[in-house]
């Protein structure tokens, strides 16, 4: 009898791990083919060979990116390499990017870089806030940047229980900003069967020095997050769940949620667009192939622009496709008058003309 009641619980657990696979397969869009959408006058940028995670444009053209990261489960050509933040000016007619300067007494060696977030001072000192992975940790360093010669000046290094498994930031006052939480567990097998089983686990919190709180919960996998132009509402991205919520943000710092966005490719980074208020999403329109890499059939790339955010009916068009023979692995896509800088997880960088 014992044997018995062993056996059924075993075909019953083999039974509902096949039936999740199969769900998480077609959750990842494992057979989805991609349809090119090419933008006009495109071009690699020289010198990120080894990713281009996160971008954000300062108002006069200069644009950060975050580069080399590490993440468990994605490829790393370059493990030997720490991560850097690269500078482009995107004023020039073919810009490149630089590798900036970091001051000394950081630990330059360990930096890994993730979500990027600007913040200008009222002396008009420009910040910049960086999500660090430092031995597959998480903490938020910001630097001071120096334009004339230009370089990072590392200022403080911020640690906290709550700032666990960041992926993104975005910054609204000095040592203020909101932050996600892409996983629950820190252990790379836990965090896939989050994914797995669709486990609604992980959160967005606020951090200042005098409080640190959880504010929206309920994503498999909150993601890239960015503000509104009035800074009113802050967007959330849930990769897994494939959508962007929509929260209004309230005088105490707490999120309300507004509506869900759903949509039918993984959202990774979210940006604004400065001159029209349109959220800009870099995608991974087939998943799977970011967690299972092959060379010969690599991952694709995906930018959408979604306009009229807050009505009923929000309008959402691709504005780059590509099935990974050009760009691999999309995770962001910022603008700057007329210019679209497009990023990747592990890949080059591209900036197209709109």
């Amino acid at each position: 009898m014992g044997k018995l009641v062993a056996l059924t619980l075993l075909g019953a657990s083999l039974a509902l791990i096949g039936e999740r696979l199969l769900a998480f397969r077609k959750i990842m869009n494992a057979s989805l083919d991609i349809e090119p959408v090419e933008p006009q006058n495109c071009h690699l940028i020289e010198g990120l060979e080894y990713g281009s995670e996160d971008i954000d444009i300062l108002p006069s053209g200069l644009a950060f990116i975050s580069s080399g990261l590490k993440y468990p489960g994605m490829p790393n050509f370059a493990p030997d390499e720490p991560g850097k933040i690269f500078l482009m000016d995107l004023n020039e007619q073919n810009p490149k990017a630089q590798a900036l300067k970091i001051s000394d007494g950081f630990d330059k060696e360990s930096f890994n870089p993730h979500g990027i977030s600007i913040f200008i001072g009222k002396d008009h000192t420009v910040y910049l806030y960086v999500v660090n992975h430092p031995h597959m940790k998480s903490t938020v360093e910001i630097f001071k940047f120096e334009e004339k010669q230009p370089s990072l000046i590392h200022v403080k290094t911020i640690k906290h229980k709550l700032l666990t498994s960041v992926n993104d930031i975005v910054v609204l006052g000095l040592e203020q900003f909101y932050a996600t939480r892409d996983h629950y567990s820190t252990n790379f097998f836990l965090s896939l069967l989050e994914m797995l089983f669709q486990l609604r686990w992980t959160h967005v919190l606020f951090y200042s020095p005098t409080e640190v709180k959880v504010v929206a919960k309920g994503f498999i996998s909150a993601n890239g997050i960015t503000v509104s132009l009035d800074q009113k509402y802050v967007y959330v991205a849930d990769v897994a769940a494939k959508n962007v919520h929509v929260m209004e943000k309230h005088d105490n710092w707490d999120l309300t949620q507004l509506k869900v966005i759903q949509l039918s490719t993984h959202v990774d980074n979210l940006t604004v667009d400065p001159a029209t208020g349109d959220i800009l999403a870099g995608c991974h329109p087939n998943a799977m192939k970011l967690l299972i890499y092959n060379p010969e059939n690599p991952p694709g790339s995906e930018v959408l622009r979604i306009q009229n955010v807050l009505s009923e009916q929000p309008r959402v068009s691709t504005v780059y496709a590509n099935n990974g023979s050009v760009l691999q692995g999309t995770s962001v896509a910022s603008t700057y008058r007329g210019k679209m800088l497009i990023g990747t997880v592990f890949h080059k960088a591209l900036c197209c003309e709109l």
